[in-house]
């Protein structure tokens, strides 16, 4: 996967402007899932960190392009150090084989163009 400079920064304005014309199509179910968002990811037991690195690593293992833009965006955020990252993809990456290996390293990609932003 070959990316622009800032192709994730760009992914995450297009992929957020798809889910507002979802948003306008089914409005129930996005203030539903954004709820269950809301909620998972507070403060509990674990931090809104640790939260988002579990939740990398899953958009990773997913092979899911808009998760790893948009908690790639939130840990960038949330101050997460690129060596949390890395230890979160590699969770990944052994739950996940070779498939994961390379989202990984569209995830590390992604975190560093949101820092550098």
């Amino acid at each position: 996967m070959s990316h622009s400079p800032q192709h994730y920064r760009d992914a995450a304005q297009t992929i957020g402007a798809k889910l507002k014309v979802l948003r306008g199509l089914i409005p129930e179910t996005m203030k539903s899932f954004h709820d269950l968002q809301q909620t998972g990811t507070a403060p509990g037991a674990l931090d809104a960190k640790t939260k988002e690195l579990i939740a990398l690593a899953l958009g990773v293992a997913a092979r899911c392009e808009g998760c790893v833009t948009f908690h790639a965006q939130a840990l960038a955020k949330l101050g997460a150090t690129r060596e949390e990252v890395g230890d979160a993809l590699s969770m990944a990456v052994l739950m996940g084989g070779g498939p994961s290996m390379i989202w990984a390293a569209e995830a590390i990609t992604a975190f560093d163009e949101f820092i550098a932003a």
